[in-house]
């Protein structure tokens, strides 16, 4: 047995990638996807078929700019509906990195990629809408999940941005594991070992408290750095994992011991807390870590953004100038 194998036995694995023959070869039960890795699988010529049926779609949107967010959410919805032939679960469909403050405007693209995928015949049991865990973003996971659209909060670094997540009865959170680990590696000026990963510590933290105070909401960690990170998170609800770390893990053999587990979560510390939006926010900004690295992804996420936005206006122009 290898190690993702003997993952599997304790663990949903997620590939985290738009690269459909990559989700094939390692077999996981769902996939995530995000503007970046759209970015780069658009640019292969075997989904070039995916690239011109998002730009027929697109073509009736009144003018080039509405023509490019169609075909923008018309992509999003191509690689997630041929991500979903090759994976039994779900696919998870990013909202805008530009909506992470807006409520209403969050509430409003995720009705309409869900809209589109019933279109064309995905059901949205099998659709994640992922959303930055802001407070903003969390409010309008609770009105989707109220609705029956299931949603992914990315983003999440801090305690207080798990515990609001729990409260709004989110499907599911995804606690970047490698980028808390990037920022006390930095802060502390040295490696920090494997058995103090603070990215791990973070995971097991919530797991903990989800468990023991009887959350449905499930905890999948991303982000990871090395197969160490993944290794320690083994029985987690969740992990979604690139594609070259899951090629590791195919190629290392050997059983992993279950770290993660609901009997053990029950007897943890830690006190059932209720955040209102004040108290929300001050737990969160007391968080260095959290409230620096929450911004500077929300940043990355939406100049990744930006630049599918700059692919999408390029391809609309040619379409337009033929």
């Amino acid at each position: 047995m290898n190690q993702l194998e003997s993952l599997k036995q304790y663990t949903v694995v997620v590939a985290d990638t738009g690269d459909i023959e990559a989700i094939a070869k390692h077999r996981p039960q769902d996939a995530t996807t995000n503007p970046s890795l759209l970015y780069q699988a658009a640019q292969k010529p075997e989904y070039r078929r995916l690239v011109d049926s998002a730009l027929e779609s697109a073509s009736a949107a009144p003018g080039r700019q509405a023509m490019a967010e169609a075909f923008m959410d018309a992509l999003f919805v191509a690689f997630g509906r041929e991500i979903l032939k090759v994976v039994p679960g779900r696919v998870s469909t990013e909202v805008d990195a530009n909506l992470s403050f807006d409520t209403e405007s969050t509430l409003a693209k995720a009705r309409k990629l869900i809209g589109l995928y019933e279109q064309s015949g995905v059901s949205r049991e099998r659709i994640l809408i992922k959303i930055a865990s802001t407070w903003e973003g969390i409010k309008a996971a609770e009105i989707l999940e109220c609705e029956g659209i299931h949603c992914n909060l990315t983003l999440l670094f801090s305690f207080a941005q798990a515990v609001a997540c729990a409260e709004a009865h989110v499907t599911l959170i995804s606690p970047f594991v490698g980028r808390i680990y990037d920022w006390y590696k930095k802060e502390r000026g040295a490696e920090i070992a494997p058995d103090q990963d603070p990215g791990v510590a973070s995971v097991t933290r919530i797991y903990n408290y989800y468990k023991k105070y009887g959350y449905k909401t499930q905890v999948m960690g991303a982000s990871f750095r090395n197969t160490n990170q993944i290794v320690r998170l083994a029985g987690s609800d969740l992990l979604t994992i690139s594609p070259d770390l899951l090629a590791k893990l195919e190629q290392t053999e050997g059983a992993l011991e279950r770290q993660l587990d609901p009997a053990a979560a029950h007897a943890s510390p830690g006190d059932h807390l209720h955040l209102d939006e004040k108290t929300f926010r001050w737990m969160h900004n007391e968080d260095a870590m959290a409230t620096e690295k929450l911004a500077e992804g929300i940043r990355k996420f939406n100049a990744d953004s930006r630049k599918l936005e700059q692919y999408a206006l390029a391809k609309v122009e040619s379409a337009v100038g033929r």
